[in-house]
């Protein structure tokens, strides 16, 4: 067996890792069947408060296909989390738009992303951060 690290290895462990920690922490404070693409997509939206945001625009910012999106959707409609509404210009068009509770949700997720972030950066040094970064964007600007 070879011994030797590898990049993509350590990549994809340490991003398990981090899903592992947020979809526990999502578990613990939201329940079974809130995860963490509901989490970006709410993001994705609330960010975007500005625009009106169409499943299209879901589909488009996270690579995902019309099934799947549309699956995700109705399960966060069905959770309360956003709600369809329809536009005057296109009977055919509903824009997607938060919730209070998804607004609630998305202000606590962020703390915890915070909180997350915090350990993960836990002692490492400006320096340090600075050549990660470097590093990363090197890596996939490969890619």
């Amino acid at each position: 067996m070879d011994n030797q690290r590898h990049v993509g290895r350590e990549c994809r462990t340490v991003s398990n890792l981090i899903k592992r920690k947020l979809d526990n922490m999502f578990y613990k404070k939201f329940g079974e069947g809130f995860t963490g693409i509901h989490s970006w997509i709410i993001a994705f939206i609330y960010n975007n408060q500005n625009k009106e945001i169409f499943q299209k625009d879901v589909e488009e910012e996270f690579s995902i296909r019309r099934s799947t999106a549309t699956n995700i959707l109705q399960l966060m409609e069905k959770n309360e989390l956003i709600v369809r509404k329809s536009v005057e210009y296109d009977a055919r068009l509903k824009k997607l738009e938060l919730t209070e509770k998804a607004i609630k949700v998305h202000k606590l997720v962020g703390e915890e992303i915070e909180s997350i972030e915090g350990q993960v950066v836990k002692g490492l040094t400006e320096e340090e951060l600075e050549t990660f970064f470097i590093l990363i964007d090197k890596i996939k600007k490969n890619l």
